[in-house]
This record gives structure tokens, C-alpha cells and sequence, in this order.
């Protein structure tokens, strides 16, 4: 009776501990197994194999010796000669392996000990399985918890099925939290780490405010209305962007709710963030002015290649489009994508006074004429002195007070002027030892040439080891700052289409790809496109 009261025993033992860390009874009995299969060891000796089954459904231990059936026996601990193996079962043959029952064992201090060490081990290792397995497919929900403890600033949370991290820099400033404390919070990575599975949650990520506003807001949680963007500077002021799939629906005001009790639920629970709701567009220039409210826009000025934009403010508004410390700006920045240079209308007025100086004199001193010249040339657009030299004649004797004769006077010194400047180009060029084939790469020149020179490279082979970042340039972006490099071409105005498409001919003049891996990358680019 006493060898069945420990079945049992050790079956609800295995069933309790299931039932409370969450995991598979099997995992439990499998662990008890191990121990008391490791405890045996001990007793047998390390080098003996053994096996422990435990019955999961009556809780009765087998203990058996393993030895394998070999021809010549060498580990007189783990091997039995077939003649022997024969006698006890006759069908063995080698590579089989003839289990020794083996009788049962008092447990004692250190094997029991020993034996608890291994069941505390891999039950540990089943419940981190077991929580990993559960949140790793929660990235990007909203939890609930409670705080379990405070360390340094982070706050430890517990999930009911596991435990988080909240770190002092994913909490809202001014946030204090004590032990027992409800909280609320965006699953936002989960680890395996050493130590087990960690769960990061955050109340500072732009995603939290986007959840919050689901859970708050039926039309978003159906579909109807969609959140593009969310930008946020946690704690004090956010802005996110809406659109509605319903013309009927407004966006802005479906989120606001009556009286702005959608908006304040949101706004309670980030502690008294402002919220700025603006409706997204898919024109930029129209978005990023309405990503600027409460500000008057006067006018935009987008650059698409760069994505940068101007705004030009009424002097009045400028305090209110940057915002305090520029967090107006910032937060617009970050929600459009787009870098925003804000200027009020004086400033830009006094800019493009001094563009015009600028261009009316470089068109003096390139073709040789007077003031009035120069200044009609600028306002009527011309930017360059290669536009005027290649321009249709008929634009510039169309000009008020140009003739024929003058169009084709001033086009004349402009192409003098341009084959002046590329003499004095090409002896630079060969000055820095730059080789005449780089001429070969399409859309090189020779200004380009003498910049190429000055950074080192003087050969097809030397140019061919360019990314196009390298020749144009790029941007990082980190806490929705920007930071600009510049290439070693970026005063030529080179797109990055056009720099990838010289580095691509560099390449193949110089042997390192072929006509047939074009094609073959293509042909794939293709294939996965339409995939």
C-alpha cells in the first residue's frame, strides 16, 4: 500500500506543479524521470546507462540497465557479447539493446537533492518555453498587469502568465508606479535571453497611442477609419494621422467622439498628453500643411527627390509652426516623413532677392554684358549659364527688348564661356592623373571628373567600387532628427536612380558583373514582384 500511496502521490505532485507554472504534465513526469534516472547514475556509476520510465497514468517506476549487443565486447559497462544477449533474449542481434530491471532505490540526501535540482531545472525551462511561445506572437498588443517591483527605474510587471519590463526610458516622464499598482502598456519586443524570455513593454511608442485609439475608437477597430501615421513626444503633445474608407464618415471627428470623450480616454491614460488629430492626405503639400495646425501655412515649395519641403509662414505664425523647443515641426516631421524648413514670407523674400542678385551676376560675368542683362536673363527664370547657352534661340529673342541678333550673341558667349570652363576642367582632371575612360560611363562629366579625382579615383575599376550613397549622398534619421551626408557628387544634382545606373555601367566596363547577371537579377526582381 505504501509503494501506491507514493504513485499517487508523485502524479499529483506532477499534476500541481503542471497545473501551476501553466505547462504540460508530461513535461513534469518527463523531469521526474530525468532525476531520478541522473540520482541512479550516481549510485551505478556514471558510466552505466540507465533509463527511468515513469507510467503517467498509475505513477509506477521502471529503473533498467541498458546494455548494447555488440560482437566483441570493449565496455564491459554498457556492452554484452551477442552469446550472452542470446541466452536471455534468443532473436538479439547486434546494435539491439538488453534492458536489466534494475531494483528499487532509497533516495539519499544528496541524490535527493541532486534530483530536485534537475526537476526545478527543467520545469523552469518548460515554463520559459511556454511563456516565450505565448508572447512572441503578442508583439504589438496592448497588456494589462501589475507591478511587481520597482528596480533602478524599470518597472517590473506582472502578467498574470509571466513577467515584463517596463524600462525607465519606455515610461512617460513624470510616471511613478508602486508595488500593486494597475498597469497598462505595448508589447513591443519579447527575447530569448540566458536568464529566459524577456518581454519589453512600452508606454512612450507611438504604437501604444495608436492601440489605445483601436480599443477606444469601433471605426477603427472595423476598418473603416485607418491611423497612417502616429508621431509622439511622450507626456506632453502627439499628433496622429486619420482616414476615412467612408466618404460619410469624418475621420477626425469619429476619433474626437462626443464632447471629446474618445479622445479623452486616450489622453487620461497617457497622463495628460495633447493630442493633435489631423487628416491624412495622400498629397504631401496638403498633408504636411495640415501636420503643421494649429499654424497658418502661406505657401509650400516640395523637393521630392530629397523629400525635404519649405514652408513659408506669415511672420506672425512662425512661433506657433515651430512650436516650443520645435516641437510643432518635430512631431510634423516625424508624422510626414518629410524634413520641413520653415520660413516666414520676409525671409523668403529676402532669399530669393539674394538668389536673383546671385544668378543676374553670374550671368554678367559669365557672358560679358551689363546689369539690366544679367537681371532680365534671372527674372525671366534662367538658373544657369548651360541654359542659356542650349535653350531653343526663339525663347530668348522672344524676351522684351531682344532681338535675333542679340539671342544669338548671348548664346554665342555662353557656349564660349561653358568650353572655357571645360578647357580649364580637363587640365585639372589631367593634372589629379584621372583617366579618359571614365568619360565612357554615361553621364559623367568633366567637372565630375576633377571632383572624382580629388576623392582618389582615377580609373573605371576605382569608380566601380562607388555605392550610390557615395556619389549623392544620404540621410539618418534618429529621434526624428535628420542628418545629412553629402556624397562627392551631391553639388551636381544627381538623383539616386541616375548614380546607381553609373556605378551599374562602372561595373560592367569593368568586368565585375555581365549583361547575362542584369538579366538574371531582373527576371527575378520580376518574379517576386509578381509573387
Amino acid at each position: 500500500m505504501a509503494v501506491s500511496a507514493n504513485r499517487l502521490e508523485l502524479l499529483q505532485i506532477a499534476d500541481a506543479v503542471a497545473r501551476e507554472k501553466s505547462i504540460d504534465k508530461g513535461i513534469v513526469i518527463a523531469a521526474m524521470a530525468d532525476a531520478i534516472q541522473k540520482a541512479a547514475k550516481s549510485r551505478y556509476g556514471q558510466e552505466t546507462n540507465i533509463r527511468a520510465d515513469i507510467n503517467p497514468q498509475t505513477g509506477e517506476m521502471k529503473l533498467q540497465r541498458l546494455m548494447e549487443v555488440v560482437e566483441t565486447v570493449e565496455d564491459f559497462d554498457k556492452q554484452i557479447a551477442v552469446e550472452d544477449a542470446r541466452r536471455r533474449n534468443p532473436d538479439a542481434e547486434p546494435g539491439d539493446f538488453i534492458a536489466e530491471q534494475l531494483p528499487p532505490m532509497d533516495f539519499g540526501r544528496i541524490a535527493a537533492q541532486s534530483a530536485k535540482q534537475v526537476i526545478v531545472q527543467k520545469v523552469r525551462e518548460a515554463e520559459r518555453d511556454r511563456q516565450y511561445e505565448e508572447y512572441k506572437d503578442r508583439i504589438g498588443e496592448i497588456v494589462n498587469g501589475t507591478v511587481k517591483r520597482v528596480e533602478y527605474g524599470n518597472v517590473i510587471v506582472d502578467l498574470g502568465r509571466g513577467e515584463a519590463i517596463i524600462r525607465r526610458d519606455e515610461l512617460i516622464p513624470r510616471e511613478n508606479y508602486k508595488y500593486g499598482d494597475r498597469v497598462r502598456a505595448y508589447v513591443y519586443d519579447v527575447r530569448r535571453e540566458q536568464r529566459g524570455p524577456q518581454i519589453f513593454l512600452s508606454r512612450t511608442h507611438p504604437q501604444f497611442m495608436a492601440k489605445l485609439f483601436t480599443m477606444e475608437v469601433p471605426e477603427i477597430y472595423d476598418g473603416i477609419i485607418e491611423i497612417k501615421s502616429v508621431a509622439r513626444d511622450p507626456g506632453s503633445r502627439a499628433k496622429i494621422a486619420v482616414i476615412s474608407r467612408d466618404s460619410s464618415i469624418d475621420p477626425v471627428g469619429a476619433c474626437v467622439g462626443m464632447r471629446g470623450s474618445r479622445v479623452q480616454a486616450v489622453v487620461g491614460e497617457l497622463q495628460g498628453e495633447k493630442i493633435d488629430i489631423i487628416p491624412w492626405s495622400p498629397n504631401a503639400a496638403s498633408f504636411i500643411v495640415n501636420a503643421l495646425q494649429p499654424a497658418e501655412v502661406a505657401k509650400v515649395v516640395l523637393d521630392e527627390d530629397a523629400e525635404r519641403i519649405e514652408v513659408v509662414v506669415p511672420d506672425d505664425q512662425l512661433s506657433l509652426a515651430i512650436g516650443r523647443r520645435g516641437q510643432n515641426v518635430r512631431l510634423a516631421s516625424q508624422l510626414t516623413g518629410w524634413d520641413i524648413d520653415i520660413l516666414t514670407e520676409e525671409e523668403e523674400s529676402q532669399r530669393r532677392q539674394k538668389e536673383f542678385v546671385e544668378r543676374s551676376n553670374l550671368f554678367m560675368e559669365a557672358l560679358d554684358v551689363d546689369e539690366m542683362v544679367g537681371q532680365v536673363l534671372a527674372s525671366e527664370g534662367f538658373t544657369s549659364v548651360e541654359e542659356v547657352a542650349y535653350v531653343e534661340e526663339s525663347e530668348i529673342s522672344s524676351i522684351d527688348g531682344f532681338d535675333e541678333d542679340t539671342a544669338s550673341e548671348i548664346q554665342a558667349r555662353a557656349r564660349g564661356y561653358l568650353e572655357k570652363v571645360e578647357a580649364e576642367h580637363d587640365a585639372e582632371r589631367k593634372k589629379l592623373g584621372v583617366k579618359d575612360e571614365l568619360r565612357e560611363i554615361p553621364g559623367i562629366t568633366t567637372a565630375m571628373m576633377v571632383k572624382l579625382g580629388e576623392d582618389g579615383v582615377k580609373t573605371v575599376e576605382d569608380f566601380a567600387g562607388y555605392a550610390a550613397d557615395d556619389l549623392v549622398g544620404w540621410r539618418e534619421r534618429k529621434d526624428g532628427e535628420t542628418k545629412v551626408y553629402a556624397g562627392v557628387l551631391t553639388d551636381f544634382g544627381l538623383s539616386k536612380a541616375d548614380a546607381e545606373q553609373m556605378v551599374l555601367a562602372a561595373r560592367l566596363k569593368a568586368g565585375w558583373i555581365t549583361e547575362d547577371d542584369l538579366a538574371a537579377d531582373e527576371a527575378e526582381e520580376e518574379e517576386s514582384v509578381g509573387a
